[in-house]
């Protein structure tokens, strides 16, 4: 019975890791993407939450802020800022597949 028990906490610790994982990665790219939505939709820049968000979206932007440099502005933010925010959706996905295999002896566990 110890034994279950251990192996039903350990299961319950790698979901609940996973999760916190999934909610920040998928966090950053709902943030990039709102950030493509106001510059697309030419939000004011000296409005408080534009501002946020762009200042957050930068933050997690992973570096990717110049890395398609065409002339239009808005198509620069759309193209790096969606690389970034698929970056950040891969990433949580890979790392939480990572998570699984080896903190847990059946990574199949978690979907029970």
């Amino acid at each position: 019975m110890d034994r279950q028990q251990r192996r039903s906490d350990r299961t319950r610790t790698v979901r609940i890791v996973c999760t916190i994982v999934n909610v920040i990665c998928g966090l950053f790219a709902v943030v990039l993407v709102a950030h493509i939505v106001m510059v697309m939709g030419e939000a004011n820049p000296a409005n408080g939450v534009a501002s946020f968000v762009r200042d957050f979206a930068t933050a997690v932007s992973l570096g990717f802020n110049d890395l398609f440099t065409p002339a239009d502005v808005k198509i620069r933010v759309l193209l790096n800022d969606g690389f970034a925010a698929i970056v950040w959706l891969a990433f949580g996905a890979v790392v939480t597949s990572l998570i699984r295999r080896f903190a847990l002896p059946n990574p199949h566990e978690l979907m029970r």
